[in-house]
């Protein structure tokens, strides 16, 4: 029931890429994009997140989902339709695109197998 009602909130579609892998030049390679759904919610806010570094930093979004993401994929608000091949292949090249700095999953209260996941985005520290 718990499930249930957090996937009824994600009424909204972003598109994920994960399984970020460095390329040796400074930005990473993807897994091909996938949609999932999401609830998005853009505010800008400046907090001190346990990242590895334990570094300060500004983030831009916080998003909802349905699964567990990981630090360095990247989130788009929208479909795959919206995005051109380009892009598809390397996100650094929309504009709306997002990086993930930070990711969290914690249970839902009185649960043990239903989990919140949400993760923070940030500005590009490249293009």
């Amino acid at each position: 029931m718990i499930g249930s009602y957090i996937h009824s909130t994600l009424s909204q579609v972003a598109v994920y890429w994960g399984n970020p892998v460095k390329d040796g030049y400074g930005k990473f390679t993807y897994d091909p994009p996938v949609e999932i759904p999401c609830r998005w919610e853009g505010k800008q806010q400046v907090l001190k997140m346990g990242d590895a570094k334990g570094d300060f930093f500004e983030y831009i979004g916080m998003v909802y989902v349905d699964r567990d993401l990981v630090v360095d994929g990247c989130l788009y608000l929208g479909r795959l339709s919206d995005l051109s091949a380009e892009a598809m292949v390397d996100p650094h090249l929309h504009e709306n695109v997002y990086p993930i700095k930070q990711f969290e999953k914690v249970p839902a209260m009185r649960s043990t197998t239903e989990f919140l996941r949400k993760a923070y985005l940030t500005l590009w520290q490249y293009r």
